[in-house]
């Protein structure tokens, strides 16, 4: 299909949800998949006819061109719209990328210590810290859910819900091993000591996103365990729920109400059987392309965090920052998020066109 049977499709489309919604015979579930997919069409629409209405003007002053009177204004204008007309073009094309249902949903954010030791549980604290200031400067809530903490102020692992507008869009492409290399405080010979911390990035699943039956869960209780093996409280309020069709495991121990853990339990867990969904559908459309940006391997190397020469390189799309000292604080790690997601559909465009 070419792009103007694509377009003419979507208009053709947008006409036809009107009349349907309009006839008044639909039922309230009807009614309401069929606006969500109209509102989710008109700026496509409205942008197809700004570019049909662009190229009518622009055809109109090229023939202004002949006139000596008109023919400044008319060159002035040109110069104008020839921008414009690209702009739209491009605009309507994003517009055409297929869509991930997961970009609006908030997110569940993993973060495990891993080779390294005691550094590796730093960098994660690191790592966290860096999302924390990443949260608060888009204005999204950042909750710790769980947390395994060491005797240095490290974290074993750490579970953090982020809820706001478009998160999992933003952050889904956090996803992977991030590797530091630095002095560690511990190290007295002043060497560079490499370790490395591995991120998953969740979509938050609702109850209607995954069914989860009662039947396929066994819940454990047991007494909560803090740093150092106290104990938190004398009474079973850590949770411990078995997803038994998958084998998925989540543990909740953090809040002292065994309620309040079950539902922590619950929300991870959904998160992660979705995730697993998401994945094997992925897997089944693209068996024969895997996309640099989006591949979401958790095994793959995706960063390094170099501190002798504050520098920061992205591994899928070269790109180097000397500014890591703010990136880790989360000021300017939207640089190397906007210039995955741009990135991202630059790939979606090729594959559009091909």
């Amino acid at each position: 299909m070419s792009m103007q049977e694509k377009l003419s499709s979507i208009c053709g489309r947008h006409e036809e949800l009107a009349a349907l919604m309009s006839a008044g015979n639909l039922s309230g579930d009807e009614f309401t998949k069929l606006s969500m997919e109209y509102a989710e069409l008109s700026p496509v629409v409205e942008a197809i006819q700004e570019l049909e209405n662009a190229q009518t003007e622009k055809t109109d002053l090229q023939e202004m061109l002949s006139d000596p009177e008109m023919k400044d204004i008319a060159q002035e204008e040109l110069v104008a719209i020839d921008k414009r007309i690209p702009e739209l073009e491009k605009q309507i094309r994003l517009a055409l990328i297929p869509k991930d249902e997961a970009d609006s949903k908030n997110a569940i954010l993993e973060i495990r210590a891993g080779t390294g030791g005691d550094e590796a549980a730093l960098f994660a604290a690191d790592l966290l810290g860096m999302y924390r200031g990443y949260a608060s400067k888009m204005g999204w809530r950042f909750e710790v859910m769980e947390a395994s903490e060491n005797d240095i102020g490290g974290y074993k692992d750490v579970v953090v819900q982020v809820s706001g507008s478009n998160v999992f869009a933003k952050l889904k492409f956090e996803s992977g091993v991030h590797r530091v290399q630095r002095v560690p405080k511990t190290e007295t010979q002043g060497r560079v000591h490499t370790s490395a911390a591995t991120v998953a990035v969740l979509p938050e699943a609702e109850d209607v996103d995954v069914q989860i039956e009662n039947k396929d869960l066994r819940i454990d209780t047991f007494r909560s365990q803090g740093a150092g093996g106290q104990h938190v409280n004398t009474t079973d309020s850590a949770v411990r729920i078995t997803h038994i069709p998958t084998g998925v495991v989540v543990e909740s121990q953090d809040g002292r109400s065994q309620h309040k853990n079950k539902e922590k339990a619950m929300s991870v867990l959904r998160a992660r059987i979705y995730d697993l969904q998401r994945q094997q559908l992925a897997d089944e459309r693209a068996e024969d392309r895997k996309s640099q940006v989006g591949s979401g391997d958790r095994s793959e190397r995706i960063r390094t965090y170099n501190f002798p020469q504050g520098r920061l390189t992205d591994h899928r799309i070269n790109l180097t920052l000397y500014k890591l000292d703010d990136v880790v604080r989360g000021e300017a790690l939207d640089e190397v998020i906007d210039a995955l997601i741009t990135e991202d559909q630059a790939e979606a465009l090729a594959r559009l066109d091909s």
